[in-house]
């Protein structure tokens, strides 16, 4: 019973850090853009397909290099085309332009890639587990944590120390300062809205050695992705990241005890933060307001 329950801690931490690494790019997008992006997904899914085309060429680790960044550049173009022509709209406009937009980018990869399953060949050596114990340590599941937490580790210098990231914090907390202080508001929203859009081509990367290559592979990713933010707190990165995988491991812990509940728990935990602390577990106060 120990080592069951240890297995799926372990595998609600993999699931909690795609949650997390998927729903920090939907946070970077929201506090600056106001955009809640329901293609994110999709997305994702576009990330998971490039790296597979590309890795005949490239091998495993180049398309897992170059996918994600190509994936940013296709974000950074469909901001540039489409998303940044309702800013300062009634938000329902650019929420209804994304939902529409995940359903073009998952027909879309449905129809060049196909609708069935397709495996994503990983190295060999990474699919060996660690020892015979615990058979469920692979060195892949491990390699998948170490780099997600070497992404976020990442993300968070970059909005700490560089110019760039200054900038996004500071349109964070007031867009309006920021832009009368001569920054290119258009830029940094561009900018912003690719980074977000590159640490979702990652985690379909990432998540393709695991659970293979469809379509949907986002659709499923999605919704736990908003949960973790409105449970780790709006406008909050680390409650963001702490939502992330705190919903993951209460999904693994639950699959052990009550597995039909496994997805239920991540809306009742969303609820009961909700009805205690409203502004999340890190939000800032006024963010619901």
């Amino acid at each position: 019973m120990a080592q069951l329950l240890l297995f799926n801690v372990f595998n609600g931490l993999i699931v909690g850090a795609f949650y997390a690494l998927m729903a920090l790019g939907l946070s970077l997008i929201l506090n600056l853009s106001g955009v809640i992006n329901f293609a994110h997904g999709g997305f994702l899914a576009i990330g998971a397909y490039l790296a597979y085309t590309m890795m005949p060429v490239l091998g495993f680790w180049g398309g897992l290099l170059v996918a994600p960044l190509l994936t940013a550049l296709i974000g950074i173009l469909v901001e540039r085309v489409l998303i940044r022509r309702l800013y300062g709209r009634d938000p329902l406009y650019s929420l209804l332009l994304t939902f529409g937009l995940a359903y073009v980018l998952e027909d879309g990869t449905r129809y060049i890639w196909g609708a069935q399953s397709l495996p994503y060949p990983i190295p060999g050596w990474l699919t060996t587990p660690l020892s015979a114990q615990y058979f469920f340590l692979t060195g892949y599941r491990l390699f998948m944590v170490a780099l997600v937490a070497v992404a976020v580790g990442a993300l968070f210098l970059i909005l700490g120390r560089t110019r760039l990231g200054i900038r996004i914090r500071a349109g964070t907390s007031d867009l309006e300062t920021v832009s009368a202080l001569g920054v290119n508001v258009s830029i940094l929203r561009n900018l912003n809205f690719g980074l977000g859009i590159y640490l979702a081509g990652l985690a379909g990367v990432l998540a393709a050695g695991m659970l293979g290559l469809q379509p949907t592979i986002g659709t499923s990713l999605i919704m736990p992705s908003f949960v973790a933010i409105i449970v780790g707190g709006l406008g909050s990165l680390p409650g963001t990241l702490l939502g992330g995988l705190l919903i993951g491991v209460a999904s693994g812990i639950t699959t052990v005890y009550f597995p039909s509940a496994t997805e239920a728990v991540m809306y009742v935990m969303m609820g009961l933060v909700l009805l205690v602390r409203p502004r999340g577990l890190l939000g800032e106060e006024g963010r619901v307001q």
